[in-house]
């Protein structure tokens, strides 16, 4: 098959991404502003925002995972022209992922004794406290976004993300110049002032989503099917039967990361803060794989609720050629400027030698992060989660910790060790639902 077929392919697929990544990279801008600036404060300050972000992330994926698993049948709703059933998706959605939302906000709020006794430096857990404290009480407010912005997705719209992303990065960056250094007249508040600021934009961002949702003309001819007779068992239990095993294979993601998080925590904080920055960079270029990968869902549920086959399978590898020319790009990105990059964030020579260390393994795991995440993206447009979750508990849970133990604490490569676990474990992710794609279109 020739390059050329693929062309129209990309073009559609490019068209929905592009606003995709520059949302995905909004998101993670938040904490990557709030990384580069509490950096400034200090080793223990940096540590303690990876400590917080870490934990909290699973607690985040959980919600997230629910509002995910309605982009497939909202857009194989939309593939067959069924503007109601999108609203009554979409309504039921926004009953499971706040009712959620509040519930784990409820139980974490009750173990977060627990985070006390993981054995991390003890200044750190002190500083990380309140920060983690403010993330929490943002966990409704952005899980409220994230379930109006799949839903846009679902239907094609996707800068309506990209343009409340945008500005509630602005006002993160100002917010967060306030109240961490206490300028303008505010209190500087350190580490605190960076929650702080977050838990505010994530407030804005929610509202300013729901308003568009119920004004914008593009929106609200499906809201418009709301109503009390539509909050029903059936649609509650195909978003509940697809969000669980997407929630249970971002979980496992997380996890595995925050787990990570952790280990490199019993080694010192200087490797700590290192880890963090690279994440956070590595997490900035997962976000063009992400953004790549929702296109990609959303083309590929369009496809297949239209039973254009033909066509699913094409737009599917399409996001594979995407998504490798991206990583090549950062992998070589990370590798060249490895040295130079963690000066950005801190200024500890010790700090920066660990993290351009970390940053040769990143840049290697760049092609298999950005091939299982439009690996996975697919099955979930086709609605095949179940098979995705039980790959995620194998490559993550069994494969990639075990490696990281042994490598960075039974043969004592520290940190190195540890993220080559993590490449370790993306690489089986990556065949696996390659191989399980395969198999489903053999079908059809």
């Amino acid at each position: 098959m020739t390059l050329r077929k693929f062309i129209p392919y990309y073009k559609r697929n490019l068209a929905l991404a592009f606003p995709i990544i520059l949302a995905q990279l909004g998101q993670v801008t938040v904490s990557i502003v709030d990384t580069f600036m509490v950096g400034i404060l200090g080793t223990a300050e940096l540590a303690a925002v990876a400590f917080a972000s870490s934990i909290f992330m699973v607690v985040f994926i959980f919600g997230l995972g629910f509002s995910l698993g309605q982009t497939p049948h909202v857009g194989k709703a939309y593939g067959k022209k069924q503007w109601w059933r999108i609203g009554v998706f979409f309504q039921n959605a926004l009953l499971i992922n706040i009712s959620l939302s509040a519930i784990v906000f409820g139980i974490v709020f009750l173990l977060k004794p627990l985070l006390y006794h993981l054995n991390q430096p003890e200044d750190v857990v002190r500083i990380a406290m309140p920060y983690f404290d403010w993330l929490l009480l943002s966990n409704i407010p952005i899980l409220l976004f994230f379930t109006c912005r799949q839903f846009s997705e679902g239907v094609g719209n996707t800068k309506i993300a990209m343009w409340v992303t945008i500005s509630g990065n602005v006002i993160n960056i100002i917010l967060n110049y306030m109240l961490i250094f206490g300028k303008f007249g505010c209190p500087a508040l350190g580490v605190e002032g960076a929650g702080i600021s977050t838990f505010i934009v994530r407030i804005v961002m929610a509202l300013a989503f729901v308003v568009l949702v119920f004004k914008h003309p593009a929106l609200k001819k499906f809201t418009r099917y709301f109503s009390w007779r539509n909050f029903h068992a059936p649609a509650l239990r195909r978003l509940i039967a697809t969000g669980f095993p997407i929630s249970g294979q971002l979980i496992v993601e997380v996890l595995v990361f925050s787990l990570s998080a952790i280990m490199i925590g019993w080694i010192n904080e200087v490797n700590l803060a290192a880890h963090q920055i690279v994440l956070q960079l590595a997490s900035a270029t997962f976000m063009i794989g992400l953004g790549i990968g929702s296109a990609t869902t959303i083309r590929i549920s369009h496809q297949f609720g239209s039973k254009h086959y033909e066509a699913t399978r094409m737009a599917a590898m399409a996001g594979f050629h995407l998504v490798t020319v991206f990583m090549v790009i950062t992998a070589i990105f990370f590798i060249a400027l490895r040295h130079q990059i963690p000066t950005w964030f801190s200024s500890d020579p010790e700090v920066v030698y660990v993290a351009a260390q970390l940053f040769i393994i990143a840049g290697i795991f760049q092609l298999f992060d950005g091939w299982q995440m439009v690996g996975l993206s697919i099955l979930r447009g086709l609605a095949d989660v179940t098979f995705a979750m039980y790959i995620a508990i194998i490559s993550y849970l069994i494969i990639n910790l075990s490696v990281s133990y042994l490598l960075g604490f039974v043969l004592n490569l520290g940190s190195i060790g540890v993220w080559t676990g993590l490449c370790v474990g993306l690489m089986v992710a990556a065949v696996a639902y390659r191989l399980r794609f395969l198999h489903f279109m053999r079908k059809y």
